[in-house]
């Protein structure tokens, strides 16, 4: 039932110090300088029946085990059902290490502490709640979203295949140009936070080992910069597992210096973000509030038993190979280890006609677009990386086309399959949610 809404809105630092293990490449990396600060970005809603939180995390990936600790934290300190929590991780590829993938190992201590930190924002927000409303929009930014995966001539599909390289045929997919912001502003019009969702993998820079939350925290300060308040800005990212900011058909940029990118792409995506909120013509003060998470079976692929001992045999043996095959063999075996099924949880969340829908791995855009099209909501936005991480889910045909997000590893072992079962699973989630009256 609709009723008079509060929302508030907190940050919780979670930088690590400096020595910890960093995700997002192929060797391990040591932190040895912070750029800038790690982050937990939390909104609260709440209204006479219900409560729910968003909670964003500057993670390159976390997998349900561990955003369960948060949960049950953020809970215990807010009265806010676990099941009512809803978090997310930005993709930042100079974080923290946060689960085993490929180079770097998991660093088990900051993941102890930082999932308490980031319930604290949680905590922090609950404690602002005071009466707002809700408006919601979206705008286009075509520019800065680019499928990375292309066809070549010789028939393959290779991912980041270079700029304007001669043998470039066509992309092998789609982009998802829609920049959503759902805006939360108190009685006196100020605004107390904003949520934008949008379909871009991650933009970095820097020397690779100091810490920062790439272009996510870069949005949120440019967004504020062009509102001119003091508020928490979230970018929440879309499925953007086969999507980055590189078109290849055209020159690179020259960088002048190494976060130029990093802040040119934020302020665009900032200023489409703002040139949305600015179209808002209807702020609401009594809207529905619900949560509602379905359990999906996720199946790994398996290896052979010759494709097993080829790994074994290359690890037994790393002199003779290259670096990057050490890594995947070693990937191989890893898998293997794991489950052959996994149940994940799919959670959905609505703000008046307002649908969010989390996927739990790094989700081709594909799938969004599909969820957006079929979805009951007047908006939708697709939040990837949300309630665990799976890898990357791929479409079935990416499967067939093979290159870098179907080679076998924890971080790309989804099965054939699994894109209609998320999608339907995540419209179900949906559907049951526009129900609530």
């Amino acid at each position: 039932m609709a009723s008079a809404l509060h929302v508030g809105a907190a940050i919780s630092n979670i930088t690590p110090k400096l020595g910890t293990h960093m995700a997002g490449s192929f060797t391990d990396r040591l932190a040895d300088d912070v750029n800038d600060e790690l982050n937990s970005r939390a909104i609260v809603l709440q209204n006479d029946d219900t409560a729910i939180a968003i909670v964003v995390l500057d993670l390159i990936v976390a997998l349900k085990e561990d955003l369960g600790i948060a949960k049950q934290r953020a809970s215990e300190l807010t009265g806010i059902p676990v099941e009512s929590i809803f978090i997310s991780c930005t993709h930042t590829h100079t974080g923290v290490a946060t689960t085993g993938l490929l180079g770097a190992p998991r660093d088990e201590q900051y993941m102890s502490w930082a999932m308490e930190k980031a319930a604290d924002a949680v905590k922090l927000a609950y404690n602002r709640l005071r009466p707002a409303r809700i408006g919601h929009a979206s705008g286009s930014c075509p520019e800065e979203t680019h499928n990375r995966r292309w066809h070549m001539q010789d028939g393959t599909v290779k991912t980041n295949p270079g700029y304007q390289n001669p043998d470039l045929v066509r992309p092998a997919g789609p982009a998802d140009p829609e920049v959503a912001v759902a805006v939360f502003i108190d009685d006196d019009c100020n605004p107390i936070a904003a949520l934008t969702n949008y379909s871009l993998h991650y933009v970095g820079g820097g020397s690779g080992t100091s810490i920062s939350a790439d272009y996510f925290a870069a949005f949120a300060q440019a967004l504020q910069r062009i509102a001119g308040s003091d508020f928490v800005a979230i970018m929440a990212n879309g499925c953007c597992g086969d999507i980055n900011n590189c078109d290849f058909a055209r020159p690179a940029r020259e960088h002048p210096h190494p976060y130029y990118q990093v802040q040119r792409v934020a302020n665009v995506v900032a200023s489409r973000a703002y040139g949305a909120w600015q179209q808002i013509r209807d702020f609401e003060s009594e809207v529905t509030l619900g949560a509602a998470t379905e359990m999906m079976d996720f199946t790994r692929r398996e290896s052979t038993e010759e494709e097993l001992q080829q790994a074994r045999e290359i690890l037994a043996e790393p002199d003779d190979h290259e670096v990057g095959d050490q890594v995947y063999a070693n990937e191989v075996l890893e898998v293997d280890k794991e489950p052959l099924v996994r149940p994940t949880p799919i959670m959905g969340l609505c703000i008046g006609d307002l649908g969010i829908v989390g996927l739990p791995g790094e989700i081709f855009v594909e799938y969004g677009l599909q969820v957006k099209a079929a979805s009951p909501f007047a908006r939708t936005m697709t939040v990837e990386l949300a309630t665990d991480y799976l890898g990357y889910c791929a479409t079935d045909v990416a499967l067939v086309e093979g290159s870098y997000e179907t080679a076998l590893a924890r971080s790309a072992k989804a099965a054939s399959g699994t894109e209609k079962l998320m999608v339907d699973t995540a419209l179900g989630v949906l559907d049951e949610l526009a129900q609530i009256e």
